[in-house]
């Protein structure tokens, strides 16, 4: 059935060559239109109440995109919450398997991570730009992406969203490396 894939035109509506890294800008440059970017998945979502903004952005943008969302919180921009208890709730989701992937926004991006990272099976990265987002996933098989509302642009974050969704872990000589990262959490 179509309604659970996404298409290149339907993902990308910049012009080649507007992201800041040139090798990524350069991928998408050569995806057809038509050709199938990959199926739709279910992230998800949470924030402290320095990222409640920006999540709520994302959340839109995962929308348009056909994405399934699961938003785990915070409710507000007004009221101080503590962001390991966020960073946690999408952690567990994602090593429950109730969502795929997930993106967690506090003020600069590093709480959450931390926090996440300490439940096993989690490989949280904290991305500033497209590329670092990529690597995340292609090198790292980063399974959460972190970002930082007071420290990144809301345009930098919608690159970082896309290029975090449209990569997939490469594999090879990285998957020896990310073993040895899960071997870490046994000792």
């Amino acid at each position: 059935e179509i309604s659970n894939v996404l298409f290149a035109h339907d993902f990308f509506s910049f012009t080649p060559g507007s992201l800041e890294n040139h090798a990524i800008s350069t991928l998408f440059e050569e995806i057809a239109p038509n050709e199938l970017l990959f199926d739709i998945m279910k992230i998800a979502i949470a924030s402290d109440h320095a990222g409640y903004t920006e999540k709520e952005a994302i959340k839109q943008q995962l929308t348009q995109m056909g994405v399934e969302v699961e938003d785990l919180g915070t409710t507000s921009a007004e009221v101080s919450v503590d962001y390991p208890d966020f960073a946690a709730r999408v952690g567990h989701a994602v090593v429950r398997g109730d969502a795929e992937r997930g993106i967690i926004v506090c003020g600069t991006g590093i709480g959450v991570s931390i926090a996440a990272n300490k439940i096993p099976g989690i490989r949280a990265a904290l991305a500033w730009n497209a590329e670092t987002a990529q690597l995340a996933r292609t090198h790292n098989d980063a399974n959460i992406i972190t970002v930082g509302a007071r420290t990144t642009s809301p345009e930098t974050i919608r690159e970082i969203v896309q290029s975090y969704l449209s990569s997939e872990f490469a594999g090879g000589r990285h998957a020896v490396r990310v073993e040895k990262i899960a071997a870490l959490e046994k000792k």
